[in-house]
């Protein structure tokens, strides 16, 4: 007598290659174990990543793709094992609901950094080898341990952002300790400068917008910002010259590093969190003369995931959004890369 393998059924949006536009898909999620939380979706933020995996601009892409990692949602059921989450409570989901657990990585509650691979909320694989989908859909299962609280204060919409724009500038920020007495240079204000401007001002820094776009002073400055600089205007650009301790850098777009590394001080420290699509071209004496660095961060894990989740529900820190209905993601992507978004999309999943 064979055992027959439940499923349970999801409806969500997909592409099924990289050229064609996102289309709705249903498909079939692992029943809820053990250690399992099934949520039910109801928002989902949508990052400029999703972009970049649909259209295959990373390489590796896994068709169908159902996009997303940016969830919240409600506890619909608990596998009969779990501790952390009851029937009703809020939930989220960030990047990866997956790891090794047994790297010296993971134990240190660096998932994200996993030496076999963080396995991502969608465009991965299972370690069984099912492919995972993520976040456009009506329900996830995920194990608890890669499960967060969602505080109840905080309006889940503004919340959906925080689990990747929202980590990925409070990580390094906390890493490299920037807060009072520190002169920050926030690089591009969207989806990822908008929370790093926020975060840095409430730490306790000086924080100066850097922008090619004029339009964004007013919003810069209602974010948090106490200083704006047009990086086009080649005279603030030289009176900021060594002026900075550390320049989080958000721009996924190419861009002239050795103009922003003559604005650190000695020892200063760029904080790459974008990606650009080509390498930068570094001389080597913008780094040598003045003893400066460049670094990278990604994330965050699971424990300081949390730390930020309960830290932006005690400062009432959320991210700006525009609520979107599922059926326009194909134009938001669009909007997304004409930077017409202040500053993050957000799925409402109840339009699916």
């Amino acid at each position: 007598m064979t055992t027959k393998t439940i499923m349970i059924p999801v409806r969500g949006y997909a592409a099924q290659d990289a050229v064609t536009p996102l289309n709705p898909f249903t498909f079939q999620r692992r029943d809820v174990g053990d250690h399992d939380v099934l949520i039910d979706i109801r928002y989902c933020g949508v990052c400029h990543s999703d972009i970049h995996q649909v259209r295959d601009e990373w390489g590796g892409s896994i068709f169908p793709m159902v996009p997303g990692h940016e969830i919240v949602g409600t506890i619909a059921r608990v596998g009969s094992r779990v501790t952390k989450f009851k029937v009703g409570d809020i939930a989220g989901v960030g990047c990866f609901v997956d790891s090794c657990r047994q790297c010296t990585s993971c134990k240190e509650g660096l998932e994200q950094y996993c030496d076999s691979g963080m396995i991502g909320t969608y465009n991965a694989r299972e370690k069984d080898g099912t492919p995972t989908y993520g976040g456009y859909s009506s329900s996830i299962v995920t194990d608890e341990h890669y499960t967060l609280h969602i505080p109840a204060a905080l309006p889940l919409e503004g919340v959906a952002p925080l689990l990747c724009a929202g980590i990925t500038t409070y990580s390094p920020l906390k890493h490299w300790n920037v807060g009072p007495g520190h002169r920050i240079g926030v690089l591009g204000l969207g989806g990822l400068g908008h929370m790093a401007v926020k975060f840095s001002a409430a730490f306790g820094a000086e924080v100066t917008m850097l922008s090619t776009s004029a339009s964004k002073e007013a919003d810069a400055k209602r974010l948090g910002a106490h200083h704006f600089v047009l990086t086009s205007d080649q005279a603030q650009m030289k009176n900021l010259a060594g002026h900075f301790d550390f320049i989080l850098n958000t721009v996924s777009a190419p861009l002239n590093l050795n103009a922003y590394l003559n604005l650190l001080k000695r020892d200063g420290t760029m904080i790459l969190v974008g990606a650009p699509p080509k390498p930068a071209e570094i001389q080597g004496f913008s780094l040598i003369m003045r003893r400066r660095r460049i670094v990278g961060s990604l994330i965050g894990g699971i424990a300081e995931t949390q730390e930020m989740l309960d830290y932006c529900g005690t400062h009432n820190i959320v991210s700006d959004v525009e609520v979107i209905p599922i059926q326009q993601i194909n134009t938001a992507y669009d909007r997304m890369l004409k930077a017409d978004v202040r500053y993050r999309f957000v799925i409402d999943m109840a339009t699916l």
